[in-house]
């Protein structure tokens, strides 16, 4: 996460290609682009509180899984986050 986010502009293609995936996950998920993206908000804020991550390049997913004990299909949230460093703070 940037701490001058004004000097860390993206060109409006990128910002147009993550809208159209968010656009597109929230969909198969018959969820709203909105709370997908709080969702992926929340993620960036929570997990670099812990180790330091790419939130540009974060990518979630939301899928239909079906359940091995029963024809029921539950949905599923994925997320792929990139780490750039996992600091050590005598946590472990």
């Amino acid at each position: 996460m940037s701490l001058f986010p004004v000097f860390g502009k993206k060109n409006s293609g990128e910002i147009a290609r993550n809208r159209l995936k968010l656009l597109l996950v929230a969909d198969k998920a018959d969820c709203s682009p909105e709370i997908m993206q709080m969702i992926k908000d929340d993620m960036v804020r929570v997990v670099s509180r812990y180790m330091d991550i790419d939130s540009d390049r974060i990518e979630i997913q939301m899928k239909k899984l079906k359940q091995p004990d029963c024809e029921r299909f539950i949905p599923v949230l994925y997320a792929n986050i990139p780490i750039r460093d996992v600091p050590d703070k005598g946590i472990y």
